[in-house]
């Protein structure tokens, strides 16, 4: 029954085509059904599994299924007609009775699934969308034959009934379908109790919408109008926030290490295994496989993944029938007598294919962006986490700045990854179909072009092997660079204040050169493999139809053959330029996996190596024959400790510099390795380390650290670390925000705030590491007898206190004396006195002044109710008289900038007076909550200026820039030229002159093909000049600039954000741009040359480009503005990310004392959802962009088609073939150039912030080439202040005022001052770190205004308070210009106490010093600066009084050294203790920036002034 007839007439040949009526009756109506029935199962579970919750009946949905009930009727009504008819005796073909059948059980389905849909809450179909699309498609055809036959037939219809039936079968078809393109109202129940009013509209959108991105709109038009902010952006769809990502692949990487811990010292619970048991456990452990973080991504992610997979695939059977029409079209334009609706139709079909294509890739690429985006989140998930328990020994295998490369740039490479991951499959795939094309049409020649394609294969991997091992080469490079980077930009100050910056610069410039040298082979190899790449589809088909024609005189090349191969090439070409890329780009991520891999499996710390079970003993805090090291394979740094501590009792630790205090209290916390002995503490821990750790929160957030705030607690607990007054000072009181690192508060505040914190936490036991070493002896005692003594709020506690004050030992329970990391004695003051052992040497020497000045403070502490007739003297009691750098108050001015916020209720006491005057200036009342200190990341909203790309054309040199342009002109040239030739070559076949010129014609083509490939190899390679040219001007202004840039900057730009410009951006300026720019240029040169093409063959279609191009610009407008806001958003939120990430890392070990790991996991993934919520608009603005653009790009292929079908008498089929063929590859071009475009303006950013970094203000010159000082000066050392004025910045109030002094050479002059007071300021000053304001100072009679500040800086020395050290060996840390010889260095080691530690090293001299000096304890560091001032011994020396890390026995030591080394040198000593000045020639009391008295310390004691006063508090008067 069912032949169809072969009569071609009737279809095509013909101005009234039809299709069988057979074929009507079964194929058409059968094809949507076939799709519904194959699909609903599938559809069908994937519903029962995901349940949204039902949706209300609504009107649509009764519509809907009324429809349906209604279509099933009509079905039937045929059927039973059919049967009726049958009763007649009238018999009819089977297709009457099986098509309505079918399609009626269809319509039923359709209609249950409208149901089902509707319980399991989906607001539009898909698949239905799709059937019903099947559906009217597939009734068009019917429906002309139906109308035609009723024109044709004048006797009236022949079958009535039938015919009415199929007319209500189509209307009702085609009115489901516009109802299933809207929404049904969102289900019920589904969402959680809190409904997202911000929600992503996708979860509401429909399928078309979905497919379309049309969703996105809103937002396209809303970053169009006005720039979008945070606000702006909807919130993360659940399935890809950190909250379910992170767990989902930590689970999965759980398992794959569960397959490793098969070994006996792995697991915990294997201790009673037998040695014998326990050789076997060994030796089969050796064989277990490293665990697999490759297998748990795969099984975390792969499923989604798939689904973007199967759509690929898709994709890539459709490519290939787009030149199959093309070749029916070329067919086309050669037959005269052939009908134009074939043409038209053809032209249509091309047009569709193409839509379809677009769609369905872009969903592809949804699908796997986002998969990227989940690996992201993930993998950053994974290592935050991982980051918060490893071990100190692992911690030191990477620092800070690798471990956040691997959170930015590895697990970004991943995330790169995923879009190209499915290439893998199907490039292999794309290549066989279109090779099997290829066969069919040009035969066996075709593998002369496949075996060129083979042959470019291996060189293209060779290039990407040799690409690999460079990029390595250059990530180790660049963290090298980075990491340099870090130390000096947190050592910046120390570098200006000795001169050093030249021979830092000269490191961090060698780097940088063996970068450009690696980045430079690497341009070389890209620019060869970019013009494999061009060349190779040309190469290709030159080979295959050169030995096409040649291989047999009859083959004759025609306009078909030629450009059908031509597409079939092109789609060839993506597939092999994709190969060897994606394989590039694995094998990048296979190095990145392999880092993240061994980052994730490094040892942790074992949470069971201190016991902190609740056991019923007396003691608190045991250790038994505890044997400690920092890293397993180390000699043990705690040798046989025993120590037991009794409940509620105080511990006091006391010992040389470097003897194990510290490691004691780490091996408490567990964060030593146990080698033997046990540990138990009961009960929770609060710990203050030795350097106080502060996070950048408001100061209440510190103190409370995630405690509840107890208002009545709260207080007590500030009042009892001294903190009330300080509160008073800062502009916000306790809602201050507190810069990275705590920079806005001074040492000895943080070191209270730390200790509030550990007093508010209500722990059992208290481990305090030296919290009274930063604060003033005053201070000091209020906290001992407020906090930590018997009489303290701690009392009842247990408390382990290491300390150097000897003033607390006596009230002590118990002290324990360590030496070199053994308990040397321990019992109470009195005990250890009788034994008269190292303790009582100890005291010996150190305890007479100590003791005097202990009964003096004891009087000194006024009473409440005087402390509020004397606000100021109640000051002077409790903020310690350390002015800590002057980035204290640069940082509290900075402060004041942004707030000035008063109480007028709130008395204004002098000390409040300093920052009443910013309300001249700045008038700007704002709440406490905004005092901010962060100059907040200007979103330079403005269109990238055209200023920056000039920018970037002047580092390149702007007349490569041109030259570089006008290649690539050539280029596109050159191209166009040979694919006009190979028109013409073609259309000699109609002519049959063919045989005597195909010499000729092959030679020219290939001639203009191979020019080609030349001048691409030529522009990359220039290309790759002007982009190294660049890249090493534009890093060397900024790091020239940085360097010479003022301190002030540094105090208010977190150190985050300058690294950020010489990671990120100077990686975009050296890597991405570059390759952005080489794309752009291609894409743009490609598309022109494509519609010079079309409208030299067709000149009609230049009507249609005005449109096109205003839609594509139009497009553009949106998307660019769009996205690039969204990418600043993108990279704003991403910083915090990774600052968050370096706070946690140096306070892992107070985060874990407190037990807080789980809420800064819950506040890294906060970050990181907040990065991804502006990330993932950014992808979809990518799809939504690709399917307009596409769109337009499927009109150019639709127009060019249909011009050449009208003109088809004039053209002649090569032209047609020519101008078609360009127009199918226009596409990828117009989208790639968007996107070009809009990288080109995104990473253009990058040229624009190295700039705006590289234009800051600098400091005045190094070296005044006229004004240089003779060598000796200064000879004597006076120094002499003029009527001297400062200020910290421009528009600020003075900190010091007309200040005049005269020191005569060799006095030693002591500064006291209260805080605020301007002692840091005096010493800043003599090194023009602050320049003056008014006045002058002048040194041996060169005023220092006027010489270069190296020249000045190189002549003074400087003791800081804060001892800094780079990472490079201990050598160059005392002489990084090496102008001494080892002698001196060994000299200067002794002077300064360290020859017997640095002779005990192995390396000696050579010493490796980890990041700021990590492997050497304070007091060493500190004698390590000493050192540095003692090479240099200069005629002046400053003093930041350096002595609060030390004991007091080096403090001793250095005092001692000071006054012999330095005995005819002028020195100036900031003085917390005062009874280290009291032997000094003078003292200069400071107050409000003003001289209160100078003279020598008798005289003014004898004056019963201020200075009488401290002496008095001190117990020296």
């Amino acid at each position: 029954m069912l032949v169809f007839p072969q009569d071609s007439n009737l279809t095509k040949h013909t101005d009234l085509p039809d299709l069988p009526a057979c074929f009507q009756l079964s194929v058409l109506p059968w094809t949507p059904c076939i799709y519904l029935w194959l699909t609903s199962p599938f559809y069908i579970l994937y519903l029962k599994r995901n349940n949204r919750g039902y949706i209300m009946m609504s009107i649509l949905n009764r519509i809907k299924t009324v429809l349906g009930l209604i279509l099933w009727i009509v079905c039937w009504t045929d059927l039973f007609s059919s049967f009726h008819e049958m009763s007649q005796n009238q018999s009819k073909p089977p297709i009457y009775f099986v098509t309505p059948l079918i399609v009626g059980m269809t319509m039923l389905l359709a209609t249950f699934l409208i149901q089902y849909e509707r319980l399991k809450g989906v607001q539009s179909s898909g698949v239905l969308f799709i059937f019903w699309t099947i559906s009217v498609l597939c009734a068009i055809v019917p429906f002309r034959s139906k109308i035609i036959s009723v024109l044709c037939f004048q006797n009236g219809v022949e079958d009535k009934l039938r015919t009415t039936t199929f007319y209500n079968y189509f209307g009702l078809t085609l009115i489901q379908l516009i109802l299933s393109c809207f929404n049904e109202t969102p289900p019920l129940f589904s969402m959680p109790s809190t409904v997202d009013y911000n929600a992503c509209p996708e979860i509401t959108a429909g399928f078309l919408s979905k497919m379309t991105f049309w969703w996105f709109t809103s937002m396209a038009i809303k970053g169009y109008k006005s720039p979008l902010e945070n606000k702006d952006l909807w919130s993360l769809n659940k399935q890809d926030s950190s909250e379910l990502v992170v767990p989902n692949l930590l689970n999965e990487w759980e398992e794959q290490a569960a397959f490793r811990k098969a070994g006996p010292d792995a697991e915990p619970n294997h201790v009673s295994v037998s040695p014998e048991e326990e050789e076997v456990l060994l030796s089969k452990r050796k064989e277990v496989r490293q665990p697999s973080f490759l297998r748990a991504l795969l099984r975390a992610f792969g499923p989604y993944f798939l689904i973007g997979s199967a759509f690929k695939l898709l994709q890539d059977l459709i490519t290939f029938v787009n030149p199959q029409l093309l070749r029916m079209l070329i067919d086309f334009t050669k037959q005269s007598n052939a009908p134009l609706w074939w043409g038209y139709s053809l032209a249509f079909m091309m047009f569709g294919t193409s839509l379809l294509q677009t769609l369905i890739l872009h969903q592809h690429f949804q699908y796997c962006f986002v998969t990227g985006m989940r690996l992201r989140s993930g993998i950053i998930g994974a290592i935050y986490r991982k980051s918060l328990v490893i071990t100190n020994e692992a911690k030191r295998s990477s620092t800070v700045g690798e471990v956040v490369n691997l959170m930015s740039v590895d697990a970004q490479r991943f995330m790169d990854l995923t879009t190209f991951l499915n290439m893998l499959w199907s490039a292999p795939l794309q290549i066989i179909l279109a090779l099997f094309f290829l066969w069919r049409n040009l035969g066996p020649s075709v593998l002369a072009g496949v075996a060129v394609m083979v042959l470019l294969i291996p060189f293209n991997a060779f290039i990407a092997m040799k690409t690999r091992t460079y990029q390595v080469e250059q990530m180790k490079h660049k963290d090298d660079r980075i990491k340099l980077m870090n130390e000096i930009l947190n050592g910046i100050k120390v570098l200006k204040l000795y001169a050093w910056e030249v021979s830092f610069k000269e490191k961090i410039l060698q780097i940088r050169q063996k970068e450009l040298t690696v980045l430079r082979k690497t341009a070389y190899l890209s620019a060869l493999s970019t013009m494999a790449w061009t060349s190779a589809p040309f190469m290709v088909a030159l080979t295959t139809f050169a030995v096409y024609v040649t291989v047999d005189e009859s083959n004759v090349l025609d306009a078909e053959k030629a450009f059908v191969s031509l597409s079939l090439f092109n789609i060839l070409r993506f597939p092999l330029n994709m190969l060897p890329q994606v394989i590039s780009s694995i094998v990048q991520a296979s190095v990145s996996l392999k880092r993240i891999q061994d980052f994730l499996s490094h040892d942790e710390l074992d949470p069971e190596s201190v016991d902190r079970r609740n056991n019923a003993s007396e003691y608190a805090v045991s250790v038994v024959n505890g044997t400690f090291s920092w890293a397993k394979q180390d000699q043990a740094t705690l040798d046989n400790i025993n120590v037991m501590v009794p409940q509620g009792s105080l511990l006091a630790v006391v010992g040389h510099v470097g003897c194990g205090k510290t490691s004691l209290v780490s091996a408490l916390l567990g964060e030593m390795e146990k080698q033997e002995g046990q540990i138990s503490i009961r009960g929770s821990v609060a710990y203050v380390p030795q350097q106080a750790w502060i996070q950048n929160a408001t100061l209440r957030d510190n103190i409370l650290f995630g405690r509840p705030y107890v208002e009545q607690k709260y207080r007590c607990v500030l009042e009892a670390c001294a903190l009330t007054p300080d509160l008073e000072v800062l502009p916000g009181g306790d809602q201050t925000e507190i810069g990275e690192k705590g920079i806005n508060l001074s040492g000895g505040q943080r070191q209270r705030v730390s200790l509030a914190r550990a007093l508010y936490s209500d722990a059992d036991v208290y481990l305090l590491d030296d919290p009274l070493s930063a604060v003033d002896a005053h201070v000091a005692k209020h906290i001992f007898d407020k906090v930590i003594g018997p009489e303290g709020a701690l009392k009842g506690k247990t408390r382990i206190l290491v300390t150097h004050g000897i003033s607390f030992l006596p009230q002590v329970d118990n002290i324990l004396v360590m030496v070199d990391g053994r308990v040397s004695e321990m019992g109470s003051y009195q005990d250890l006195l009788k034994q008269n052992g190292a303790f009582a040497e100890f005291l010996r020497n150190y305890s007479l002044e100590d003791i005097i000045e202990d009964d003096e403070v004891t009087v000194s502490l006024v009473d409440d109710d005087e402390e509020e007739e004397f606000p100021e003297d109640a000051l002077s009691n409790h903020t310690d008289m350390v002015d800590n750098e002057p980035v204290v108050n640069e940082a509290r001015r900075q402060f004041m900038r942004y707030t000035c916020i008063f109480n007028a209720s709130r008395s204004v006491t002098p000390f409040n007076k300093i920052f009443i005057y910013f309300s001249g200036c700045y008038a700007l009342v704002l709440t406490p909550l905004e005092c901010f200190l962060v100059t907040s990341c200007v979103l330079c909203v403005l269109q990238v200026k055209f200023k920056v790309y000039w920018e970037y054309a002047k580092a390149v040199g702007p007349f490569l820039s041109l030259f570089i342009c006008f290649l690539y002109g050539c280029q596109s040239a050159s191209a166009i030229g040979a694919n006009f030739w190979l028109s013409e070559w073609t259309n000699d076949a109609q002519h049959n002159r063919t045989q005597d010129q195909v010499s000729m014609r092959v030679g020219v083509y290939a001639a203009l093909g191979i020019s080609q490939g030349v001048l691409v190899m030529f522009s990359s390679f220039t290309l790759a000049l002007g982009k190294i040219q660049a890249a090493r001007k534009l890093h060397q202004t900024l790091l020239d600039n940085k360097f010479h840039t003022p301190q002030s900057f540094f105090d208010t730009t977190p150190i985050g954000r300058i690294i950020n410009r010489f990671s990120k951006d100077i990686y975009v300026i050296d890597e991405v741009l570059p390759s952005t720019i080489l794309m752009f240029l291609g894409t743009f040169f490609a598309s022109v040359s494509t519609m010079i093409v079309i409208i030299c063959s067709t000149p009609i279609f230049a009507l249609v480009i005005g449109p096109l191009a205003l839609i594509y610009v139009f497009v553009q407008r949106f998307y660019v503005a769009t996205s690039r806001q969204l990418k600043r958003l993108e990279s704003v939120s991403r910083s915090p990310i990774y600052s968050h990430f370096s706070e946690t890392i140096t306070g892992t070990s107070v985060i874990r004392a407190y037990g807080r790991n789980a809420a800064f996991v819950l506040m890294s993934d906060m970050k990181v959802d907040e990065n991804q919520k502006s990330y993932y608009p950014g992808i979809v603005s990518n799809r939504w962009l690709g399917v307009r653009i596409e769109f337009i790009g499927n009109c150019i292929v639709l127009f060019a088609a249909l011009f050449a079908v009208i003109g088809k008498d004039k053209l002649s089929p090569g032209l047609v073939g020519l101008s078609v063929s360009y127009a199918l590859q226009v596409t990828m071009s117009l989208n790639w150039m968007v996107r070009m475009t809009s990288d080109l303006e995104s990473n253009i950013v990058a040229v624009e912030r190295v700039k705006e970094y590289s234009e800051t203000q600098t400091e005045a010159p190094w070296i005044v080439k006229d004004k240089q000082p003779p060598p000796d000066w200064p000879p004597k050392g006076d120094v002499e202040f003029v009527d001297y004025s400062v200020r910290y910045r421009e528009g600020l109030d003075l900190v010091l005022r007309n200040i005049s002094l005269k020191v005569k050479g060799g006095e030693k002059i002591g500064i006291v001052g209260r805080t605020g007071a301007g002692k840091s300021s005096m010493t800043l000053c003599l090194f023009r770190l602050l320049e003056a304001a008014d006045g002058e100072i002048v040194i041996d009679e060169v005023k220092i205004s006027e010489i270069g500040l190296h020249d000045l800086r190189s002549k003074l020395t400087i003791i800081p308070q804060e001892p800094v050290l780079f990472s490079g060996t201990l050598r160059m840390n005392l002489d990084p210009f090496e102008k001494y010889s080892d002698e001196e260095v060994w000299k200067v080691l002794e002077l300064s106490h360290l020859k017997k530690f640095v002779s005990n090293q192995t390396s000696k001299l050579e010493l490796e010093c980890s990041e700021g000096g990590e492997n050497l304890s304070v007091g060493q560091r500190q004698l390590v600066c000493l050192a540095r001032a003692l090479l240099r011994k200069t005629r002046i020396l400053v003093l930041d009084e350096a002595t609060a890390a030390v004991d007091l026995e080096t403090d001793d030591l250095i005092q001692s050294t000071i006054r012999t080394q330095f005995e005819d040198c002028t020195v100036f000593t900031i003085a917390h203790r005062l009874n280290t000045i009291m032997d000094y020639t003078r003292v200069l009391v400071l107050d409000k920036g003003q001289i209160a008295e100078f003279d020598t310390p008798t005289n003014l004691i004898a004056q019963k002034g201020i200075f009488y006063g401290m002496a008095k508090d001190a117990g020296l008067a």
